[in-house]
């Protein structure tokens, strides 16, 4: 593990188009209920089974509700062969920190958007 990103860093290197993967690993209903744009769900228990669908990645960037799980999902990341020349970073503060200063999308997005839509009645 490379250490701990802050999330105005996530943010700009998404807005910038940075070669990251963003791995959110909450479990799947929290992922679809609220997460960061651009970012995929591995959650925590299926992570050691899954570690091998980030190889040869450039930049990972660990998220979870508050930043502390996020932490030791780094460590293990990070301490796979197959990510040995990553930056594996967590991010501080986690999806509160985030999603206070800028917001989260999901299912809510979702279901706002379908009820703009013309009714098809």
């Amino acid at each position: 593990m490379d250490g701990e990103i802050s999330p105005d860093e996530v943010k700009d290197l998404l807005e910038d188009g940075a070669d990251v993967r963003v791995v959110d690993i909450r479990d799947e209903q929290s992922f679809e209920y609220s997460r960061i744009p651009d970012s995929e769900n591995i959650p925590f228990h299926e992570l050691t089974s899954r570690v091998d669908e980030l190889e040869g990645e450039e930049h990972i960037v660990t998220v979870c509700p508050h930043g502390k799980a996020s932490v030791q999902a780094a460590q293990l990341i990070g301490s796979y062969e197959g990510t040995a020349d990553a930056t594996v970073e967590s991010m501080e503060g986690g999806l509160d920190k985030y999603g206070m200063k800028f917001g989260l999308v999901g299912s809510e997005d979702d279901a706002d958007e379908s009820a703009n839509a013309e009714s098809p009645f």
